[in-house]
């Protein structure tokens, strides 16, 4: 670029994005004279999903700001809790956060998810029809301006990334309200009624269900429910209200 030379400051948080040249103090930058200054940040590797605010020379700027020659900006991260417009609160993960998706579900968090690749137009199409929160951890899909709203999940640990969603954005939480296996709601259900779904043994030592009132799933405390507890009871002690 040969246009205006600006000088920019990217917050410690937002270094995982940025070449490591970039990563400590103020560096210079050539613009078009053009381009927005969230271009210009994107373009530096910095989805505009994880950018809470631009300030240039002290003040915020929007990401439509133009840049001037000389000008001082300093890039933020995201503030936590972030605020999303809109209620209620809802998500669209993914085909790589399987794991992340059901555990939200098990949460009760309001949590699509796709386990083909649609492929980046199609996730972020659905983000914008059903405003829903798109979360991935790819840094291009993030980028696509059809999104309503977005977040990257910076770990690729299951535990890391839950806490790292509910830390972010602040879901109001309802443990053992959804279907694991498609976000259904579920709702309490007899044993005749699931009785299809029952071999011998879990017939005999259990009483209590639930099913999903979407897919028809059957649910009851078995074999990995202390599993599944501890994941709730966690959450519950950092995150619940």
């Amino acid at each position: 670029m040969n246009g205006p030379e600006i000088h920019i400051e990217f917050a410690p948080e937002l270094g995982l994005f940025v070449p490591h040249a970039r990563r400590a103090g103020v560096t210079p930058v050539g613009t078009d004279g053009s381009s927005t200054l969230g271009h210009v940040v994107e373009s530096l590797g910095v989805p505009l999903t994880e950018v809470g605010a631009l300030v240039v020379d002290g003040r915020e700027v929007p990401f439509s700001h133009i840049p001037a020659a000389g000008e001082s900006v300093r890039v933020r991260p995201v503030e936590r809790p972030q605020r999303v417009p809109g209620a209620p609160l809802r998500f669209l993960l993914d085909v790589h956060l399987g794991t992340l998706a059901r555990r939200m579900r098990l949460l009760g968090v309001d949590t699509a998810y796709e386990s083909t690749d649609i492929g980046d137009p199609a996730l972020a199409a659905r983000s914008a029809a059903e405003r829903r929160v798109l979360l991935s951890r790819d840094r291009g899909l993030l980028r696509r301006r059809e999104l309503w709203a977005g977040g990257f999940v910076y770990s690729t640990r299951p535990d890391d990334q839950l806490r790292d969603v509910l830390g972010r954005f602040a879901p109001e939480l309802k443990p053992w309200t959804r279907c694991t296996a498609c976000n259904g709601l579920l709702g309490k259900a007899t044993k005749e009624q699931v009785a299809d779904q029952l071999e011998s043994g879990t017939e005999r030592s259990y009483d209590v269900f639930a099913q999903c009132a979407e897919c028809g799933r059957a649910y009851w405390k078995g074999a990995h429910h202390d599993r599944l507890e501890t994941v709730v009871e966690r959450a519950l002690a950092e995150f619940g209200t």
